[in-house]
């Protein structure tokens, strides 16, 4: 049985800043909700961030397209397989969806999303007050969703990692594989 292989550095890379910005844009969100007096601050970095995470986003998926992931482990059970692969389609459809409806609810409200000091996005939709509340109300359901999506995503990691010590974790570390710890969970699977 071969040792697993790890994730190119650009996959990594982009793994890595991902995570550390969607995580903040759900604090960031959090902050919003709760915060009177600092929601105009929050809001200048939620937009422009949301937009950085779209455009990453499509250079995650053609990353992934040009670079697929290794192949797990072969010791998971079907079900861990499937869910696996239910998981990171989600989180892919949600990287997407949330700045996308974030960007329509806010044309919808005839709202300017600044990039940075006179760059503007263009709105994507027409002025409409019921519509901004409907994808309003689509945004925050899916904010929530990848709230739980990230969390089931961290878990899992951990299992991998403490559990299972079966190399998936090690797979999208930021750091290198040495032969030592290859040879080491090599060792461990047969």
């Amino acid at each position: 049985m071969k040792p697993h292989h790890q994730f190119p550095r650009t996959s990594r890379w982009l793994h890595w800043t991902m995570a550390v910005m969607i995580l903040a844009m759900l604090f960031i969100g959090v902050g919003m909700v709760a915060s009177v007096s600092e929601y105009d601050n929050l809001v200048s970095i939620h937009k422009p961030l949301g937009m950085i995470i779209l455009v990453l986003a499509a250079v995650r998926l053609l990353n992934r397209i040009f670079n697929p992931a290794p192949p797990l482990p072969v010791t998971l059970a079907r079900w861990q397989r499937t869910a696996a692969y239910l998981s990171h389609l989600v989180l892919y459809v949600l990287m997407f969806a949330l700045p996308l409806v974030g960007w329509a609810m806010l044309s919808a409200a005839a709202f300017p999303v600044k990039l940075y000091n006179s760059i503007y996005l263009s709105p994507i939709l027409p002025h409409s007050v019921s519509l901004y509340a409907t994808l309003r109300q689509i945004h925050s359901l899916l904010a929530y969703l990848l709230f739980a999506v990230v969390l089931v995503h961290i878990a899992a990691a951990i299992m991998h990692l403490l559990i299972y010590r079966d190399g998936v974790f090690d797979s999208m570390a930021p750091w290198r594989i040495g032969k030592k710890h290859a040879t080491r969970n090599q060792a461990k699977i047969n």
